[in-house]
């Protein structure tokens, strides 16, 4: 079957998503949508069409890389991500560590030294925030706006999810606390877990070099 694809960057495009995304809920299949927003690009593209175009490419190697045969560009700077079988929290770990690998691949993008290129996630999934693949796409656009509004270079859920890992890896114990923690610091649970998962980063990268 012929693809819809993106002449420029050679992955599939919108149609496709929809086509792919149509077929998944057929099957019943949990699946999450991860959209995706090359943080300031008119800044980029104004250093030329042709870099802007490079970038683009770039970012598209480094998606199919982490999602193979399940990235598509969808507009100009605008990329997505289908991850079936997915929960909602395994999504948004998935997309913090493609937020956190672009932000640390600055040498990929052969960029001048005062741009650094980052990127912002919203992430849906299916069937816990929608029930269609049209109200799929508008809960994952809301979650990317909520990500733009708290500062880009986030990764971020729809508006009306509680950015709770309700999973057997954290006690309810654990999950009180972070809930309090939130509050008395006036901070989102998304925000404080992508804190956290940065710090463990860092502490084994550092394992690493030494």
């Amino acid at each position: 079957m012929m693809k819809h694809m993106d002449s420029l960057t050679e992955l599939p495009n919108r149609k496709q998503l929809e086509l792919n995304l149509n077929e998944l809920l057929r099957g019943d299949e949990h699946v999450a949508l991860a959209l995706i927003d090359v943080d300031h690009f008119m800044e980029i593209n104004a250093l030329g069409d042709e870099k802007g175009d490079e970038v683009l490419k770039t970012l598209a190697s480094v998606f199919e890389e982490e999602a193979p045969n399940h990235a598509f560009r969808v507009s100009g700077d605008e990329f997505a991500l289908l991850l079936p079988g997915h929960s909602l929290e395994q999504a948004f770990l998935k997309m913090e560590l493609i937020r956190k690998k672009v932000q640390d691949s600055q040498g990929l993008f052969n960029l001048t030294s005062e741009r650094e290129l980052t990127i912002t996630v919203g992430v849906a999934q299916y069937p816990r925030d929608a029930k269609d693949g049209q109200t799929l796409n508008r809960a994952a656009g809301a979650a990317l706006m909520a990500a733009k509004e708290a500062g880009r270079n986030h990764v971020a859920l729809p508006p009306n999810e509680e950015m709770v890992m309700k999973s057997c890896y954290y006690s309810s114990t654990s999950l009180r606390k972070l809930k309090a923690l939130a509050e008395q610091l006036n901070k989102k649970e998304s925000v404080l877990l992508r804190e956290a998962l940065d710090d463990i980063l860092r502490k084994y990268d550092n394992k690493k070099m030494t």
